[in-house]
């Protein structure tokens, strides 16, 4: 008898994860510590996933794939995503430099999204983790999670001071995208009628306005010196009636970045006169405003405008003092070369700050005048101690009143919120790091408290509006924490994220997805199914049963994609959309997650024949295949149009399909088995190389495939002996025979496609079962024109590869089979079973991630009637339809041989005549040509 097998603990709550002992074995022979130990399964799941650390990757496409996605999670340096969040904290970036593209300041819509990319970064490395046991994504995981919780200290306490190297000792350092600044009290300026400004400024950053000094009430009476001017120089102005009356001095260079200049400006007598280093560089005799002028003013800011557009200044300063008079040149020369204590100036007699503080959050006035300086956040701070984001949380604030989309104030948050949230949850699932739980739980405490406050038409106005309202897989992920943590308020969030326009007419099976952003939507639906199997409600059920079939097949592209230019159009359109922004790769993402749900809830093998079909086809093509530590090299959209060229690097950067590719790549196996929810059956979901583990059967399973390069399968029984029904699925598209052996017998039944296969019996170690599927070539036409064709073998989307821009125009009944097989008309390419040719252009599975010009969808051309190799020389006709004289003849297929053909030949001819749409000797010849020819099976 077989050793017992490592126990493993039941299913981690709805999430995919599961517990597992102290050390359980993981892939390669390493060794990984337990996750914890959870709730159930729902009991509404009839069906249940296994956890990802008890299947693991045997050597094939799979495992290459996730390899490649490896490299890019061992090597990235995570501090580059924690820049963006220690930024906002007011913390040290320790250099770090932000990813960009989506997740920097720089990128899109001024970096709105930020955040979201280092949530997906961390379910990443937890999947990556408990796929393959290696330490190092366990300590990245730990760094980030610590990291994250030092972020939500920060926030939540005043802010405080980071110190850096000065010109002459310490200095203040403002990071940029921490939105802080200095508050000076009111009497700075003193109402002087002469002033002297003199500060050491270091920039960081060259973004135009960001303010060194700013003294107003609003945008019409104020002073400010600025580093940099939209043409790049520095400038001070003093105005009583906005920009257009300004008095102003503007520099003639631009100050270096990360290096200390001295900017100082005299003002008296009608003369102002701006010095850089010493110099003076401008000079103004018809500035007759000074601080007197404006009267009592009520801000007086550090790094701060008055303009909100303006950025907030990013760098270092020092040594800022406030004279009420004007310095001369000689002692400006000396005041940039020395500290003002050792000048002959001295400190300034209105205000003097060293800023040599280390610690707290306020900066002494040396002046003697006790005016003490507070540090602060232009955003105030969060309104709860579980807030956590990488930017302040003005967006969030800002979407409750908004009415209409604009993704350059509001980007999503909530969807960004999502991702975060997913990742901390990802990370306690695989590490039991209860501060990554912490801080998950935080932030649904902080959602719950500022959205448990709003109207329900307020959110629902919210949730409503394209991109800023976007909110992603929120309910579902706020679900499964709620299955962790039990307390009632988690779940009462979930339910604040419903979009009722949509879940209700889903629910009543009306259609109204065309003209949505559809990768806004798909996630709302996987939500609803979470909080059906917490609440009981049937709507939320039907609306995603209903959902799925409103875009499987009707908005569905051949490789499993939808969408075009990120929106749905009507159904059944689909050539009618095809363009170079089609089958946005986060819409496929999402799809694969609501099919998996429903499954576990309705066991219809369509949802795992969608899944099959988007997997080997758009999941796997989306990703290049080539290894690079800095970029995972995942598409955004897949063009459709010919000769399309993948883009591997899309957009800035860190965009939302390379944090999903990053995710899809890491979890290959999370759906290959399911158990039933009772331990009785064994569901096998999809045809590839990998070992199950199932603790509660005492068994594993291990499947041995080249898959799809094999065209079946291998699977051993191992471990003790269990009583279980083996259920296999038979694609719908394996037509040409499904056969299953154990031990060598053939297995008792009838295989039928679209269909799951049962096997039962009680198992032992060392049972073998065989799957063998012959693929066949077939193509799919699309709805609205049918004469657009993609072609597929097997599960296997072949893509032609050719430079054109046109669609190219392919025949394939030529050698068609009597089974109606198209394969016997392209050439098999010698050692690559899923490589071929035809005339001249070769086909490729669309799978491979290439750069290569692609061709998905073809125009289907036969423009004469050719039979088994043998050209009747008669023009193939049409009816008004499209549908050709061919097409109708091999719409019968299969046949069962060569008479039964040739018998489909002259009824469809003979009625093709009597219609008058063919002659009665064309009719004849294709006939006898028919009789004739020879086919393959």
């Amino acid at each position: 008898m077989a050793p017992p097998l490592p126990r493993r603990a039941v299913l981690r709550a709805a999430a995919l994860a599961a517990a597992a002992p102290s050390l359980s074995p993981a892939a390669g022979g390493r060794a990984h510590a337990a996750a914890p130990a959870g709730p159930a399964v729902p009991s509404a799941w009839t069906v249940r996933p296994f956890a990802p650390e008890d299947v693991t990757l045997g050597r094939g496409v799979f495992a290459d794939k996730r390899e490649l996605m490896l490299d890019h999670a061992r090597g990235y340096d995570v501090n580059r995503l924690l820049q963006v969040f220690r930024a906002n904290a007011g913390l040290a970036t320790g250099g770090a430099v932000a990813p960009g593209g989506w997740e920097g300041l720089d990128g899109e819509a001024n970096g709105n999204l930020r955040g979201h990319y280092t949530g997906h970064f961390l379910t990443m490395l937890a999947q990556a983790y408990r796929g393959t046991g290696e330490q190092v994504f366990a300590d990245r995981i730990r760094t980030m999670v610590g990291a994250l919780t030092e972020v939500r200290a920060a926030l939540r306490a005043d802010p405080a001071v980071l110190g850096t190297d000065g010109r002459f000792g310490t200095a203040v350092e403002n990071v940029r995208g921490s939105y802080r600044y200095v508050d000076l009290p009111a009497g700075v300026l003193g109402g002087a009628s002469a002033l002297t400004l003199s500060a050491w400024v270091r920039p960081a950053h060259d973004a135009a306005w960001a303010r060194v000094l700013d003294c107003g009430n609003d945008t019409t009476r104020y002073l400010y010196l600025a580093a940099r001017t939209a043409a790049g120089v520095p400038r001070f102005a003093v105005t009583t009636s906005g920009p257009g009356g300004e008095q102003g001095l503007d520099g003639t260079a631009p100050l270096p970045l990360h290096a200390w200049s001295h900017l100082a400006v005299t003002l008296a007598d009608g003369t102002g006169t701006l010095y850089v280093d010493g110099t003076p560089v401008a000079r103004n005799d018809a500035m007759t405003l000074t601080p007197a002028a404006l009267g009592t003013l009520a801000d007086h800011w550090l790094g701060r405008s008055h303009f909100a557009s303006d950025p907030v200044f990013a760098g270092a300063v020092e040594e800022v003092d406030v004279y009420g008079r004007a310095l001369t040149a000689g002692e400006i020369r000396a005041l940039s070369g020395a500290r003002a204590a050792d000048t002959p100036a001295g400190r300034g007699d209105l205000a003097s700050y060293a800023f040599d503080e280390t610690s707290g959050g306020t900066f002494a006035d040396a002046s003697g005048r006790g005016l003490t300086a507070t540090l602060r956040r232009t955003w105030g701070g969060p309104s709860h101690p579980g807030f956590l984001a990488a930017y302040p949380e003005t967006q969030f604030i800002e979407l409750e009143s908004m009415t209409g989309p604009d993704y350059l104030r509001v980007w999503a948050p909530y969807y960004t919120a999502h991702k975060i949230l997913r990742g901390l949850l990802d990370a306690h699932l695989a590490l039991g790091d209860d501060r990554a739980l912490d801080l998950a739980s935080g932030m649904c405490d902080w959602m719950h408290a500022r959205l448990s406050k709003l109207s329900a038409a307020t959110r629902q106005r919210m949730w409503g509006i394209f991109s800023s309202g976007e909110f992603g897989g929120i309910a579902e992920a706020v679900c499964d924490l709620h299955a962790v943590t039990g307390r009632p308020e988690h779940l009462a969030l979930a339910r604040l994220f419903d979009l009722d326009r949509l879940i209700d007419a889903c629910a009543a099976d009306t259609d109204v997805l065309d003209g949505l952003h559809a990768n806004q939507h798909i996630p709302v639906l996987t939500g609803c199914l979470r909080l059906y199997d917490a609440t009981g409600e049937e709507r939320y059920l039907a609306a995603a049963r209903n959902f799925w079939h409103m875009v499987v097949p009707h908005r569905m592209y051949g490789i499993g994609g939808t969408s075009t230019g990120e929106f749905w159009k009507a159904r059944d359109v689909i050539a009618g959309t095809i363009g170079a922004t089609t089958a946005e790769t986060c819409c496929a993402y999402n799809l694969l997650k609501l099919s998996r749900a429903l499954f576990f809830h309705d066991q219809d093998p369509a949802y795992m024949d969608y899944y099959e079909r988007a997997l080997y086809n758009q999941v796997l093509g989306s990703k290049q295949d080539r290894p690079d530590a800095e970029k995972p090299l995942v598409t955004y959209f897949i063009g459709l149009t010919p000769g399309h060229v993948r883009d591997y690097t899309p957009k800035q950067g860190t965009t939302c399909c390379e944090g999903t590719g990053m995710e899809s790549a890491t979890k290959y196996q999370d759906s290959v088995y399911f158990a039933r929810a009772d331990g009785s059956a064994l569901y096998v979901n999809l045809y590839s190389p990998s070992t199950l583990t199932w603790a509660e059967k005492g068994v594993t399973v291990t499947q041995t495939t080249g898959y799809p390069r094999e065209q079946g399968s291998t699977l051993v029984i191992g471990g003790g002996s269990a009583s279980f029904t083996l259920w296999l699925r038979v694609p719908a598209w394996a037509t040409a025979g499904f056969r299953v052996t154990v031990n060598g017998r053939a297995a008792p039944g009838t295989p039928e496609p679209g269909t799951c296969f049962a096997v039962s019996r009680t198992w032992r170690a060392g049972d073998t079962v065989r799957v063998s599927m012959p693929f066949r070539a077939r193509v799919e036409k699309t709805p609205d024109d049918p004469s657009l064709q993609t072609l597929f073998y097997g599960p296997v989307n072949l893509v032609a590869r050719d430079p054109s821009t046109a669609y190219l125009e392919v025949g394939l009944y030529r050698n068609a089979g009597l089974s109606g097989d198209l394969l016997p008309s392209l050439t098999p390419v010698p050692g690559d079973p899923l490589r071929f040719t035809l005339d001249g252009t070769v086909w490729a599975p669309f799978a491979e991630g290439t750069e290569d010009p692609t061709h998905v969808y073809f125009r289907r051309a036969e423009p004469r009637v050719i039979l088994g190799g043998r050209d009747t020389g008669v023009a193939n006709p049409a009816r008004a339809d499209g549908t050709t004289l061919l097409d109708e003849i091999w719409a019968a297929a299969p046949f069962g041989g060569k008479g039964a053909l040739v018998a489909r030949v002259r009824s469809v001819t003979d009625a093709w005549v009597a219609a008058g749409l063919l002659s009665r000797a064309d009719g004849d010849t294709v006939v006898s040509t028919a009789r004739a020819a020879s086919y393959a099976r």
